[in-house]
């Protein structure tokens, strides 16, 4: 699930994709309890589960790097994440474990470990990647996102960050080397090895360590602090994931593949060069999967079919992306978020206390969407938005003008080490580096 925001200028676009993500989603789940039988005759054909999250995934790849970049400071940044994506899954999760408690809705359970344990891989994100039970299912793809943060982070403290294309391909063939060679891994391997204790408290000690060394101190520091937090998720995503290896790595090459169209928009790379990281990366995922068998949850045929539909959603999107997107069309994405995390809530109530349809039941789909909706609203405007109020506040009084002597210097024109947060520009003021003058690039 995409957590990004378009900053004050909203994209219709983006909405519009997100808000589409979403829903489908929801119907990919609310099925279960109002549609099984129509859901199937589909899921086979067309898994609309994997055609949401890939979507959200795009759009996430395409956005999130642009928000680093334009801030040009890890510090806000990880604000901004933090504020944007915690309020709203604490109070969710809040709710949830209450109805539990209340008999309102039946709990996943703890698989037989410690309360503590899992509190803490939830509060890191990563518990999908930790060998620990996600409290709410969909909650597995915020893991992927913050391995995305993370790896981003990592690339724009040692000035690679424009090597968007370059890294979506390299994961896109990876992913299809390891799925040519028949790399089979159980789910979670790596805990399953080393216990998921001792797991846990490593990748949460390292992500502590890695955002705040990213996000102070000298820029030394900062560098190593934003190559360690990108260590867990080249580890964790490949080798402690409960998804086929070769997904995990396409999941990662889609988000970079996103980026790569960013960079081809604003003029950092050529639009034949992200044409042909999209071609490799589409490539890969639908060889990948074509080697991988079919399963209760998995059909090959289901699998690609949604795949190819998410890449062409996305380009449709990117197509009209200078029209005005009708605000019927784009208000749904603005409470993306609301609705990915608020309705597997609202169905765990629903099938605990009403039960399944035996039969399916069309009406009685259009009336969750029809309660879901406006609750998802009212979340948004009292959750969501405050948080981020809050964290703008926040990014504000954290970012002094300079921030270490490195910052001094690069006001003056001299480029050093990406990663600290530079000074405030005024409009209109130019930099200048060796006599000429320059503008600092916008993704």
């Amino acid at each position: 699930m995409t957590l990004a925001t378009t900053g004050p200028a909203r994209l219709g676009w983006l909405d519009a994709l997100r808000g589409l993500a979403a829903l489908v989603v929801v119907f990919d789940h609310s099925s279960y309890t109002f549609l099984a039988d129509f859901r199937r005759e589909l899921m086979p054909q067309f898994n609309t589960s994997r055609y949401g999250i890939m979507v959200f995934f795009l759009v996430s790849g395409y956005i999130i790097p642009a928000s680093l970049e334009r801030r040009g400071c890890v510090r806000t940044f990880w604000i901004g994440r933090i504020f944007r994506v915690y309020p709203l899954w604490a109070a969710v999760v809040t709710v949830y474990l209450a109805v539990d408690l209340l008999g309102l809705a039946e709990g996943r359970g703890l698989d037989g470990q410690g309360a503590a344990a899992v509190a803490v891989a939830h509060v890191t994100l990563l518990q999908e990647l930790l060998g620990t039970p996600n409290l709410l299912l969909v909650l597995w793809t915020l893991s992927y996102e913050m391995c995305f943060y993370l790896l981003v982070v990592a690339l724009f403290t040692v000035r690679l960050h424009h090597r968007s294309a370059s890294v979506a391909v390299a994961l896109a063939v990876l992913a299809a080397v390891s799925a040519a060679a028949g790399a089979v891994l159980p789910a979670s391997a790596l805990s399953g090895r080393t216990g998921t204790g001792p797991l846990i408290a490593c990748a949460s000690v390292a992500m502590v360590v890695a955002i705040g060394c990213a996000s102070y101190g000298p820029p030394v520091l900062r560098v190593f602090g934003g190559v360690l937090g990108g260590v867990p998720a080249l580890v964790l995503v490949p080798f402690n994931g409960t998804i086929p290896l070769w997904e995990g790595l396409v999941i990662l090459a889609v988000m970079f593949l996103g980026t790569a169209v960013h960079r081809a928009e604003n003029g950092q790379i050529t639009w034949r060069r992200a044409a042909g990281a999209a071609l490799v990366v589409v490539a890969c995922a639908v060889a990948s999967a074509c080697r991988y068998g079919d399963g209760d949850h998995f059909t090959r045929r289901g699998w690609i079919t949604a795949f190819l539909l998410a890449a062409l959603t996305f380009g449709a999107g990117l197509a009209v992306r200078r029209r005005a997107i009708p605000r019927v069309l784009a208000w749904p994405g603005t409470i993306s978020y609301s609705v990915y995390l608020v309705h597997p809530v609202l169905l765990a109530v629903i099938d605990s206390t009403a039960g399944r349809r035996r039969q399916d039941q069309l009406a009685l789909e259009v009336a969750f969407y029809a309660v879901l909706l406006p609750l998802c609203a009212l979340t948004h405007r009292y959750v969501e938005a405050p948080g981020q109020n809050w964290g703008r506040s926040l990014a504000r009084r954290l970012r002094p003008r300079y921030d270490t002597p490195m910052d001094a210097a690069r006001s003056a024109g001299w480029s050093g080490p990406s990663g600290a947060c530079g000074p405030r520009r005024r409009p209109g003021r130019s930099w200048r580096r060796r006599g000429r003058s320059r503008s600092p690039s916008r993704p």
